[in-house]
């Protein structure tokens, strides 16, 4: 079986894991030592977000060398090490890819910006003319000895590597099969090729959608990972590949095994949970169903595969304890647990670490500071994140006296990350609720609470009904539930057709045959 199937992932922030040597920023020997926590949490995978040497201008995402990782994490031969601690305990680890640009420190932008032609100078998408921007890209320009204007991937420190333009209107437009796209292409496989001959087991890629330039059906993209899909049948047939992209019809089809669920854009992700009224708050003001809406238009074009990773947050986006607490948290878990696709939980979210308010930036997190902070182990100094000095810290602590810890949260039996410990056991004993199962939301007359879905895989059927509000609702059901696979709060009842729901509930009920 593919090991995908049942891949339960756990996102590590290297940075903010787990300090080993005392400098207050976290490191591969750090999460060395923590491995049997993940593992025992039930985690069989790991995504480790960017460990390359950088500047740190955006958290690692800008790269100035992609064949050596950063000192502060350690030396390749112990990121080398992390891999096979990882795999003598059955479990998996995806690096961060980042194809679509590097630092403007990087050795080959140093090198393209020369006025000089060389092996670089077509790495990257520059125009032809300091004075011709190109048009709708985010560039930089009058910085270097070179006349033209460079394309950058969203923050001015990060230059855009060359894949080519899918429609050309400029003569500095190259197609794909043009050697500087292609050189670039080539590089990029050989960065995976270096990694996975390391022992990685495959990428998690960023902005793997925006690789190809003037592509406005994303067909030159497609074929560009096709490519790349090609490339690792051959030589690395074993390796995964998950897409942050956000369309799965384009990312599965360009031969990505998953696709992120965004938490931008139109897939109302965050409907959910980061609102002004989120579905799962108790106040149960919530809707979901525009949620639903493009989740089932996501998921149809998987072909009922189920192949969208829905995350419980990650380095981007606010800590899901920000807006949801208690028991709303345990009611999202039991969803976020109980949907197709390889299910990611941000390091921390299991013990319900909260978002830090007010930070200043730090490496370009900006409003995203807050939710980077450091992990929560224990009642020590600096709850067993670091040794060092509190101001030495990559990131300011949560400093409230009631801060969750792993400690504290693993010695109570009612605690969240207990919660989340029982769900992931559950799943992975049921094929019916696993990753490639299928879905079928039902829907209750317009009501917006309970949501109710069928998962199930040949015979097996489970019916999963959640109420995050605290009123108690009811809706009709032809299916008879037999007694459940998982409960928290108080049992449905059904009477005929009629299921009630008491309020604040979650349940994971076998169909009678």
């Amino acid at each position: 079986m593919d090991w995908l199937n049942k891949a339960i992932f756990y996102e590590i922030y290297p940075q903010s894991f787990c300090d080993s040597n005392g400098d207050g920023i976290g490191d591969f020997n750090g999460i060395i030592g923590k491995l049997d926590y993940i593992k025992n949490l039930g985690c069989n995978a790991i995504w480790l977000n960017p460990c390359f040497e950088s500047p740190f201008a955006d958290a690692g995402y800008d790269i100035s060398d992609y064949y050596k990782v950063a000192p502060r994490y350690g030396t390749n031969d112990d990121l080398k090490r992390l891999f096979e601690q990882a795999h003598s305990r059955g479990m998996h680890v995806l690096l961060d890819l980042v194809p679509g640009h590097t630092s403007a420190q990087h050795p080959w932008f140093q090198e393209s910006m020369k006025a000089s032609h060389n092996e670089y100078t077509d790495r990257y998408v520059w125009t032809n003319s300091v004075w011709e921007e190109p048009a709708g890209i985010a560039n930089i320009k009058g910085f270097s000895e070179r006349d033209g204007v460079c394309a950058v991937n969203f923050f001015s420190h990060q230059p855009a590597l060359n894949y080519g333009f899918y429609e050309i209107d400029k003569p500095w437009q190259q197609r794909t099969d043009a050697a500087g796209p292609q050189a670039t292409l080539n590089e990029m496989k050989n960065v995976m090729r270096f990694w996975l001959n390391m022992g990685c087991d495959g990428f998690r890629v960023d902005m793997a959608g925006s690789l190809v330039k003037h592509d406005p059906e994303q067909k030159g993209t497609i074929a560009l990972w096709q490519n790349v899909r090609s490339f690792l049948d051959k030589e690395f047939p074993d390796a995964r590949l998950i897409s942050e992209w956000g369309e799965p019809e384009k990312s599965l089809a360009g031969g990505f095994h998953m696709d992120f669920l965004l938490h931008f854009g139109p897939s109302h992700y965050n409907d959910l949970f980061r609102c002004k009224e989120p579905f799962f708050s108790s106040r149960g003001r919530g809707d979901s169903e525009e949620f639903i809406k493009k989740y089932l238009e996501n998921y149809n074009k998987t072909n009922g595969k189920g192949l969208i990773c829905v995350p419980s947050g990650n380095h981007d986006m606010d800590r899901l304890a920000r807006a949801l607490h208690g028991d709303e948290l345990k009611i999202a878990f039991a969803f976020l647990l109980s949907l197709p696709g390889a299910p990611f939980i941000y390091y921390g979210d299991e013990i319900g670490m909260r978002y830090v308010e007010g930070l200043t930036s730090v490496e370009g997190g900006y409003n995203r500071t807050g939710s980077r902070s450091p992990m929560q182990w224990n009642d020590e100094i600096n709850a067993g994140f670091s040794t060092a000095d509190a101001d030495k810290l990559y990131i300011k602590m949560d400093e409230s006296k009631d801060r969750p810890t792993a400690k504290n949260q693993m010695e109570n039996a009612d605690s969240l990350y207990n919660e989340v410990k029982k769900l992931i056991g559950i799943r992975q004993n049921n094929p019916g609720l696993q990753n490639t199962s299928r879905i079928e939301f039902l829907y209750t007359g317009g009501q917006k609470y309970p949501l109710v879905y069928l998962r199930g895989i040949g015979d097996e059927r489970i019916l999963v009904i959640i109420n995050p509000s605290k009123e108690e609702v009811d809706f009709k059901c032809k299916a008879r539930i037999g007694e459940p696979v998982y409960a928290f709060g108080d049992k449905v009842t059904q009477n005929g057709n009629e299921i009630s729901v008491k309020g604040q509930s979650a349940g994971f009920y076998k169909i009678e045959k």
